[in-house]
């Protein structure tokens, strides 16, 4: 029988049949974030409390932190929670692939893991919708949208380019990549595909991408929640035109060494090389003459949704000759060159 939240409304699911209870982790990466993770813990374990005691006990779960600090720093903020449902460990492994691939190590018990980013927090129901979801669905991973919350009026040409827009879909569509900032995985099913994430891009971006679609290329099965939200901080010096700029060529980047990381072969290797270059170009193109056009028309849409494109197009390029774009470099080194176009 499903039970109601009654503070939120949401109804809890139980468990698939012939489980008396399951074990799910909520993991928070995180890196010298102390004030964003200790305004998202409350609510993290509020909503982990809502639906064990909607459901009579039968979702088992936990929130760990897993810091990427290797001094520590994150646990000034969380020992005040220890015991009340949190778990805390340090991982000195530089890089988000890294800390996402220790929470899965250290959920080892847990049959399901959701992840959600330091700088977010949920809407009510979070948890009780991706666990709905997973439960009818029986899918290997459940993605729900991530709706940005800026600290200050948003540049109207930023918004026209629609650089923060989030994505939506109906619940239960069928996708084959997914972020991992708003992500729920069943542990089973991705031990048995045998998929972890790598960390050669854990300090640049597309982890996530790779580890997603590395799941469905092994049959998992990957689904959309469209309810299932999460609301990311976005500070003020994110706001700016380079830093969204910026974040178009790294997406760009990304998707073409994803591509590359995804092909065995030396002959398939290269034609996903031809093939990032042939796109880069293109979107070179077309995002010059929409980008050209709009200040013809003065329209803020087409000058930022060109530009958006060109960058990403280039960024394209620079993936497919081996140039890998570094956003969370801690070095000061942003920009390096793939070893042998693996790493």
């Amino acid at each position: 029988m499903t039970a109601v939240n009654g503070s939120t409304g949401v109804r809890v699911p139980p468990p698939p049949a012939g489980k008396s209870a399951v074990r799910v982790t909520i993991a928070v990466p995180t890196f010298r974030r102390n004030d964003r993770l200790e305004a998202l813990l409350p609510l993290l374990l509020q909503q982990a409390q809502e639906v064990a005691t909607a459901s009579g006990g039968r979702w088992v779960v936990e929130v760990l932190v897993v810091d990427n600090d290797p001094p520590g720093g994150a646990a000034q903020v969380v020992t005040p929670s220890a015991g009340s449902g949190v778990r805390y460990v340090v991982e000195s492994t530089p890089g988000i692939a890294a800390v996402r691939n220790r929470a899965m190590d250290e959920a080892a018990d847990a049959r399901l893991l959701a992840f959600i980013d330091d700088d977010e927090r949920p809407a009510p129901g979070w948890l009780a919708h991706l666990l709905s979801t997973w439960a009818r669905t029986g899918a290997t991973a459940v993605a729900g949208p991530v709706h940005a919350e800026h600290a200050g009026e948003l540049d109207p040409w930023i918004r026209a380019g629609g650089f923060f827009d989030a994505r939506s879909l109906p619940t239960g569509t069928a996708i084959d990549v997914a972020a991992t900032g708003n992500l729920l995985v069943d542990l089973a099913e991705v031990r048995r595909l045998g998929v972890r994430f790598d960390a050669a891009l854990g300090l640049g971006g597309g982890e996530d991408s790779l580890f997603s679609s590395s799941l469905a290329r092994a049959g998992g099965r990957l689904v959309w929640c469209e309810e299932s939200a999460a609301i990311e901080h976005v500070p003020a010096e994110r706001m700016t035109r380079r830093w969204v700029l910026i974040r178009s060529w790294g997406s760009g980047n990304a998707a073409a060494l994803t591509d590359l990381r995804m092909t065995t072969g030396t002959a398939a290797r290269a034609r996903v090389r031809v093939a990032g270059l042939a796109g880069g170009l293109l979107r070179i193109g077309g995002g010059a003459l929409r980008g050209g056009w709009g200040l013809l028309v003065r329209s803020h849409q087409h000058q930022a949704r060109g530009v958006r494109t060109l960058l990403r197009g280039a960024g394209m390029i620079g993936g497919s000759c081996g140039l890998v774009f570094e956003e969370y470099g801690r070095s000061g080194r942003r920009w390096r060159l793939a070893r042998g176009g693996r790493r």
